[in-house]
């Protein structure tokens, strides 16, 4: 009886969209107490206690530590997005439920009981839905912008990021905050923190990023997460399900 959690990457063809794939099972026989912790992305969640019903859930981002229960015998697949998935695979925003999510119904995102058997299996079905809604047409700033975004991890100012995609600051702001209920500086410290998980999970606890110093890392960490970076590195009882899915998915691509 155990906590089983897989992670993945996506295929390259889908990478601007998601940030990766992941699949837990609580197996242990009894409820399990979890934080999820602000990671800059918007969560695709299919769930079941039964394995014949099933939830699809969309979550909105995520800007504090909020605490959940995960029952015994949950089974859950889900698809991290990135922010560009929004506007051109959902098409609406998700300003509207900042730390929560909705339910969403079967007409795009369905999945049978084959596609939910494995996780290789609904990697496989969630690719192929993807390609199938996704735009060709993307705006080249909003794409351009969410690029250097995510290679800098979230370590580039307003101002960096407007001057290279010559948008400015004011439009920039008005944008996220109408599609996703937070400003682009905000956003950028979320990632920030959720970019650290990698090198926290390692047992590297000091800044890698662009924090002022390592009074700044431990603010910022305690900020977001509730704890400081080493008993956020500890994850003492799987607490933190994005450590341990990271931890994961880091020794998957060594």
């Amino acid at each position: 009886m155990s906590l089983i959690i897989q992670s993945a990457l996506p295929d390259p063809s889908i990478s601007h969209f998601v940030h990766s794939f992941w699949m837990l099972e609580n197996n242990t026989g009894k409820d399990i107490s979890s934080t999820v912790l602000p990671n800059g992305m918007v969560d695709l969640a299919v769930m079941s206690t039964d394995p014949d019903i099933w939830q699809k859930t969309i979550r909105g981002l995520d800007t504090v530590p909020g605490e959940i229960l995960i029952p015994k015998g949950t089974k859950m697949f889900s698809v991290g997005f990135k922010l560009l998935a929004v506007e051109y695979l959902f098409g609406d925003s998700v300003k509207d439920f900042l730390n929560t999510g909705k339910v969403l119904s079967d007409e795009i995102w369905y999945f049978d009981k084959e596609d939910l058997s494995t996780f290789e299996k609904f990697q496989i079905k969630t690719t192929a839905i993807i390609k199938n809604i996704a735009a060709e047409n993307i705006d080249n700033r909003k794409k351009k912008l969410f690029e250097l975004i995510y290679s800098s991890e979230g370590s580039v100012t307003v101002k960096q990021l407007s001057e290279n995609v010559f948008w400015s600051s004011r439009q920039i702001n008005r944008y996220f905050n109408q599609q996703f209920g937070i400003s682009l500086k905000v956003y950028c410290n979320i990632l920030r923190f959720g970019s650290s998980f990698k090198h926290i999970s390692e047992g590297r606890l000091f800044p890698e990023q662009n924090f002022t110093d390592q009074n700044h890392f431990i603010k910022e960490i305690k900020k977001y997460s509730g704890v400081t970076p080493k008993e956020l590195s500890k994850n003492k009882n799987n607490r933190f399900m994005d450590i341990a899915a990271i931890k994961k998915l880091n020794q998957e691509n060594d």
